[in-house]
């Protein structure tokens, strides 16, 4: 395990588990799901939106020397699938609950550290304001959901503007929000305030998940179908379902109908 940063008087939530139809799922101490893993294929990506989470690899080229941050561990479904299909990168895991971290490690298959994953046992907040990590990640991962799941732990002006200086120029950000709660409209707002407006939407996800990419560096124009065959090229070296990617993007975000201009 990488740095562990004590932290006093942090109540953490109990982590809890449920297993049905050969899938097991994370819990904070009540029903709601924090995260899944399909016990058969530990190395899949199970849920809709945490694939999306992955949609920086678009945008972005994998190459030695790149750097990822995880914001929010879960069940560790983007650092497996990063240190498994991105050999080049290297990933930092930042999560403040040291059960998830051994949770994430017992029961949901993910690696002990090694010279490409560091796990940090800290609070994001702290962690993206440090002057240590400015201009150090090509992309950032951020999924920060406590045992209520009423919106993001993480979502001031303050954080965001964070995420901003730890990306490099070119950097991509993905974040996890709730489309049907009021947290949603605070975190966009924040996100674009942050991000200088350069920011896209997927489409819904069944679970009410939205999945938004922030941009930071030089304009990025695009035609789709060159994007499409990206989309189409990690598909064949990774399995994600990115088929649809392209399409719910181009159409639900204005002005992107024709190219990708952000």
């Amino acid at each position: 395990m990488g740095e562990i940063i004590p932290k006093l008087s942090v109540l953490m939530e109990p982590v809890t588990f449920s297993e049905s139809g050969g899938i097991r799922y994370l819990h904070f101490g009540s029903e709601l799901i924090q995260g899944a893993m399909r016990i058969r294929d530990p190395n899949e990506i199970y849920l809709e939106y945490n694939q999306q989470m992955m949609a920086w690899l678009l945008f972005l080229e994998s190459k030695p020397g790149m750097r990822v941050a995880q914001l929010g561990l879960g069940t560790g479904a983007l650092t497996k699938f990063t240190h498994l299909h991105c050999p080049a990168v290297k990933s930092t895991v930042v999560e403040l609950n040291p059960s998830v971290i051994v949770a994430a490690r017992s029961m949901f298959s993910m690696p002990d550290d090694d010279r490409r994953l560091e796990t940090l046992q800290t609070d994001a907040k702290i962690f993206v304001q440090s002057t240590k990590y400015q201009n150090l990640f090509d992309a950032i991962q951020v999924d920060l959901y406590d045992a209520i799941c009423d919106g993001p732990a993480a979502s001031t002006l303050e954080f965001y503007k964070g995420c901003y200086q730890i990306l490099k120029a070119p950097g991509v950000m993905t974040v996890n929000l709730f489309s049907r709660h009021k947290s949603f409209e605070v975190n966009l707002h924040n996100i674009c305030d942050a991000f200088d407006n350069r920011v896209l939407l997927f489409p819904e996800s069944h679970d009410c998940n939205v999945v938004v990419i922030g941009f930071k560096g030089p304009k990025l124009e695009a035609e789709w179908k060159d994007v499409s065959s990206r989309a189409k090229l990690i598909k064949e070296k990774t399995d994600l379902p990115t088929n649809k990617w392209v399409s719910g993007i181009s159409h639900e975000n204005a002005r992107q109908e024709l190219k990708l201009a952000i």
